[in-house]
């Protein structure tokens, strides 16, 4: 008994045996109650987030099953050390190396998380959203997730970081300058993916040129145009620039004219409007809107008709058109209306 009371009073740096023993105990205890979160209750709560809709809760249980055990053991072994009268040197490394690991968890879990969102927004309507956006957005998103790190931990480490923030600062300034270029194109690329005036497979027109968007780039858009080349531009140039997206269209507007000879008779003239309205009565996907006689013309007395295609479909379009075109060729043969054509009539005075 006398010794094992010298045992428990036994002083070993800076601590007693029974002092030991508690810190042991400490630990044990925390790495029961740790062990029971990850087998017990992360089981249940995996089987209820498997009952849900949502898919979020499916992932902050794999971020946590993800945590490997001695994770758990350090953080009990850390919590019983708490229990002991440390010298300051040691009190600070152990401080350090669970701020270390601490935090490269927490960084492991966010990541996980960054993950997640970008697969999300990828697959979002369709997987319409170029990966190539997500992708840079998720790299950027971790670069800045593991520089506030680097800084946490320097800083708990004792490390001034204010000089070194300013430097990094100065040293961004001087990067930033040298791509600005690069920059704004990346920049504009965030613009592209946050506005969303256009998305991959839309058919659009930029300045003079139009095509179906292929892909959205970090850098550059590359659009197939009509010719079949693809067309490389960047993204500054597109966000400076006006976009026509006919791919949000929901119907199309469509105005067209044709003229008549001056010598047609009154009576004809008045007949055309009917003949266009019969006309568009036969056509299911298109709307007439109206039908008038614009104008006296240099060589022909001309018409305008405008109407709807009920489609964004441009070949729709063109073959309601063309029906358009050979039903007032066929009826005006029949009513014996001659479209005009450009002729120069000389009167000569004797």
């Amino acid at each position: 008994m006398d010794r094992y009371s010298y045992l428990l009073n036994l002083e070993f740096w800076g601590n007693t045996g029974k002092e030991y023993i508690f810190s042991a105990a400490i630990f044990l205890i925390a790495l029961f109650v740790l062990k029971i979160f990850q087998v017990y209750v992360l089981r249940k709560l995996k089987k209820a987030a498997e009952k849900t809709k949502t898919d979020l809760d499916d992932v902050m249980i794999d971020i946590f099953q993800s945590v490997k055990p001695p994770f758990y053991s350090f953080v009990a072994f850390y919590v019983g050390l708490k229990f002991l009268n440390l010298t300051r040197l040691v009190e600070n490394i152990i401080d350090g190396l669970f701020i270390l690991v601490l935090v490269y968890q927490v960084i492991g879990a966010t990541e996980k998380f960054i993950n997640y969102a970008t697969e999300k927004l990828s697959s979002k309507e369709g997987g319409k959203v170029s990966r190539s956006v997500t992708s840079s957005i998720s790299l950027m998103a971790k670069l800045v997730l593991w520089s506030f790190a680097v800084l946490l931990i320097l800083s708990n480490w004792g490390v001034n970081i204010t000089s070194l923030i300013a430097g990094l600062g100065i040293g961004g300034i001087a990067v930033a300058l040298a791509v600005q270029k690069i920059l704004s194109d990346i920049f504009s690329s965030f613009s592209i993916f946050m506005d969303k005036p256009f998305e991959e497979g839309d058919f659009i027109v930029i300045g003079q040129d139009a095509g179906v968007v292929q892909k959205i780039g970090i850098k550059t858009t590359r659009i197939r145009t009509l010719q079949g080349e693809e067309l490389v531009v960047s993204n500054q140039e597109i966000t400076n620039q006006r976009v026509r997206n006919f791919k949000k269209m929901q119907r199309r507007r469509v105005a067209f004219s044709f003229g008549v000879l001056y010598e047609t008779e009154k009576e004809k003239l008045e007949k055309i409007p009917d003949i266009v309205k019969n006309i568009f009565s036969h056509q299911s996907n298109a709307e007439l809107d109206r039908v008038h006689f614009k104008e006296f013309g240099d060589f022909s007395l001309n018409y305008e008709v405008v109407y709807y295609v009920n489609s964004n479909d441009y070949l729709m379009y063109m073959d309601i058109q063309q029906s358009i075109n050979l039903a007032l060729k066929e009826e005006f043969e029949k009513e014996g209306i001659e479209f005009a054509y450009p002729t120069q009539t000389i009167f000569v005075k004797k």
